[in-house]
């Protein structure tokens, strides 16, 4: 019967789950508008740092055909790791007092937001990956894409991005959740976002930090974001270090769902909704 009991529940979220997924597919014109974004910010990023590597090249931590990979897997798979792409509806829903209608539903609400985090971000990535990376191949060397050294490379890389992704969103749910102890959501979404953008190797790939700041960088859940992947993508790490940081990113994982199931609990026994 327990079995039973938990299939039924597994059900329930892969429903959320494949409307949210259907619904995100949808959206093909904002997918377009964003293909287009991506490139640019892609084709801007490797023009300044070609220019850094022909400066100085002995100063450049990655290999520039390293860096270039690193880059167009970046904004091909964007929509994984963006943690400053949250559901509004969700905020609103906490601001607003529709949550009443989600906790009278036999669901756990941390359950259901992840499942919908989850569609949301695979559907927008599906809909961008496949023309950014057919012309990221297509570019020449340097400035296009590699392909991984080997077939274990690109099997860690996979579980490395679901790792990721999972990461990501466990760091966001953090967010919503504390939404619940504030006024407005809105100071928590900017500080978290702006610091995530530039730990997690957004705007500066984490090899190029100094060292001793890479060092600790590399310990903090940001970088088990989109950093691990990527590199192992494009094979700036390999072998035990690829290993070493796959485990890190499940610790993560673990310690960040089990700090938002906390807070969630925390939350639900304390929430008030129009004074009732």
């Amino acid at each position: 019967m327990q079995g039973y009991s938990d299939v039924n529940k597994l059900k329930k979220y892969v429903s959320f789950f494949r409307l949210r997924f259907v619904m995100g597919l949808q959206y093909r014109t904002a997918a377009f508008a964003g293909i287009a974004t991506q490139f640019a910010w892609g084709f801007m990023e490797i023009t300044v740092f070609h220019a850094f590597n022909n400066t100085d090249p002995a100063a450049f931590p990655m290999g520039f055909g390293q860096l270039a990979s690193y880059v167009w897997m970046q904004q091909a798979f964007l929509a994984l790791f963006m943690t400053w792409f949250m559901e509004n509806e969700i905020f609103d829903s906490i601001m607003d007092g529709n949550i009443c209608y989600e906790l009278c539903r036999p669901i756990d609400i941390y359950d259901m937001w992840f499942a919908r985090s989850v569609a949301n971000r695979s559907s927008r990535a599906l809909l961008r990956c496949v023309p950014i990376l057919l012309v990221a191949f297509l570019l020449p060397e340097p400035y296009g894409m590699m392909l991984p050294k080997d077939f274990n490379a690109f099997g860690c890389f996979l579980i490395s991005t679901m790792l990721a992704m999972t990461v990501t969103i466990s760091m966001c749910m953090l967010v919503y959740m504390l939404s619940f102890f504030t006024v407005s959501p809105q100071g928590l979404r900017l500080i978290f976002s702006m610091t995530a953008e530039i730990l997690q190797g957004i705007v500066i790939p984490i090899p190029f930090f100094p060292p001793r700041v890479r060092q600790i960088l590399e310990l903090l859940p940001f970088a088990s974001m989109e950093n691990v992947p990527l590199r192992i993508y494009s094979g700036h790490i390999s072998g035990g270090e690829a290993a070493k940081a796959m485990l890190l990113q499940i610790f993560w994982i673990l310690v960040l769902i089990a700090i938002g199931k906390l807070i969630c609990r925390r939350a639900m026994k304390k929430v008030t909704v129009q004074g009732g």
